[in-house]
């Protein structure tokens, strides 16, 4: 299963690795891809999807699933 989240505040690629590395630490979840150009994350696995979100909110940047 995939889930695709859209990811604003990521300027750079410190920004997408922070956000990979948190999308990554969720249980559940197996890969996370992040695109720093579209501003999209695709995460496989099962994890959460709330869990998702705060992973990213802690980093600092504000997620919400696609729809």
């Amino acid at each position: 299963m995939s889930t695709e989240l859209n990811i604003s505040g990521m300027t750079c690629g410190h920004c997408q690795a922070a956000v990979t590395k948190a999308l990554k630490r969720v249980p559940g979840v197996q890969d996370a891809e992040v695109d720093l150009q579209t501003g999209r994350a695709t995460v496989q696995g099962e994890p959460d999807v709330q869990a998702l979100l705060s992973a990213v909110s802690e980093e600092g940047y504000t997620a919400q699933v696609r729809q």
